[in-house]
């Protein structure tokens, strides 16, 4: 297994003075640092275990994370959850979930189809999901797709290519994966991409010391 060391190559994090996962939060739900606060309904901000071992990335919320306020809640959160709950026996509050964006973002911002996030979209938001990796310091990441394991990784390559290869964030063991979204586009339950997540996932249970049984 390859081990690739990336750092965030940031500036300073305008929010590095908040120091728990609620104040953060609270200024992630006022927040007009991008054009996505334009057409939102709900600041997705993120949930789980503030000292949760592992997390979960995903780009952005879909139609029904932006009603709820909750990330992965529609479909390919019913999945993801599934592969918590039944594949790895954690329970879902167990672990904590995250976007790279807070908010929806959708084609012409009209609510009708969702898209991945902007370059600038993802630059003006991504200092909050920094400080939620700061504050709950997982002992691995789990990056869903393309957007945020480009953003974590600072690569130009594909999913494909990435996924079944552990890499670092600033120390952090990453494991990239498809996105729920995608597996479910392409056969869902009968796709043989979930054979590949499911691989990819039994390394992350590998690195934590969880059973495979």
């Amino acid at each position: 297994m390859s081990e690739a060391s990336v750092s965030s190559g940031a500036s300073p994090n305008p929010f590095a003075d908040i120091v728990t996962l609620d104040e953060l939060k609270d200024v992630a739900s006022e927040c007009r640092r991008c054009r996505l606060c334009e057409t939102r309904k709900t600041v997705v901000f993120g949930e789980g275990n503030p000292k949760a071992r592992l997390m979960f990335i995903g780009e952005g919320p879909g139609k029904t994370e932006d009603e709820t306020g909750r990330p992965f809640v529609g479909r390919a959160g019913e999945l993801l959850t599934r592969i918590i709950e039944n594949g790895m026996h954690l329970r879902r509050e167990d672990v904590y979930i995250a976007n790279v964006v807070k908010c929806r973002p959708t084609v012409d911002g009209l609510g009708t189809r969702d898209r991945p996030p902007e370059a600038d979209e993802t630059a003006a938001c991504s200092p909050f999901l920094l400080r939620q990796i700061e504050i709950i310091k997982p002992d691995a990441i789990v990056t869903l797709g393309n957007p945020s394991t480009r953003f974590l990784l600072k690569t130009t390559e594909g999913i494909t290519k990435l996924r079944g290869t552990e890499a670092s964030f600033e120390g952090i063991p990453v494991f990239p994966t498809y996105h729920p979204s995608y597996v479910l586009r392409n056969g869902g339950d009968s796709s043989p991409l979930k054979k590949d997540v499911w691989a990819d996932i039994k390394k992350v249970m590998a690195k934590l010391g969880l059973p495979l049984n």
